[in-house]
């Protein structure tokens, strides 16, 4: 039990971090530019991302709305998960929804990507946090399996029909 709350409490935190970035996109931008400096692919990319961010923030402020609803449903499923801390037996099917969640990242990330002409290694990138996701879910699922196995092989001495 101890091992399933270790890993939900990595992956909860992992959700809420991912949620808190989401609302200061244009100042982590920002700083993520002064980090990758240089002229290779992965730096002209956040350079132009960050310029993208800040000129639409300048102009279009409302439509950072979308990315604070992103940040907010992150925050929900980190306290929807939480409910496994309690029972993760009872609530097994949060770990199979998050692990469904996490591998429909892939055809998401590769279908829109293309279409918003996002750059291949940046499309890898976003579908590795869906299988960096789907990692600790599928561990869940194994040791919450193995608890559920455990709990019915155990005999009640009062309601045993040796008794």
């Amino acid at each position: 039990m101890n091992e399933i709350r270790i890993v939900l409490l990595i992956f909860i935190t992992a959700l809420l971090f991912s949620g808190l970035t989401a609302f200061a996109v244009e100042p982590g931008l920002h700083m993520t530019t002064l980090v990758f400096r240089g002229n290779n692919d992965l730096s002209l990319w956040f350079r132009k991302c960050y310029y993208a961010v800040t000129v639409t923030n300048e102009q279009f402020p409302f439509l950072a709305y979308g990315t604070d609803w992103l940040a907010y449903s992150h925050i929900l499923f980190a306290i929807l998960f939480a409910d496994l801390f309690r029972d993760p037996v009872r609530y097994i099917w949060l770990t199979r929804f998050g692990f469904i969640a996490c591998l429909g990242i892939i055809p998401v990330a590769a279908v829109t990507g293309h279409i918003r002409n996002i750059p291949f290694f940046w499309q890898l990138i976003d579908m590795s946090f869906g299988i960096i996701g789907a990692i600790p879910l599928y561990m869940i699922c194994r040791r919450t399996r193995l608890l559920e196995s455990a709990h019915e092989h155990k005999t009640d001495p009062i309601n045993s029909s040796k008794f």
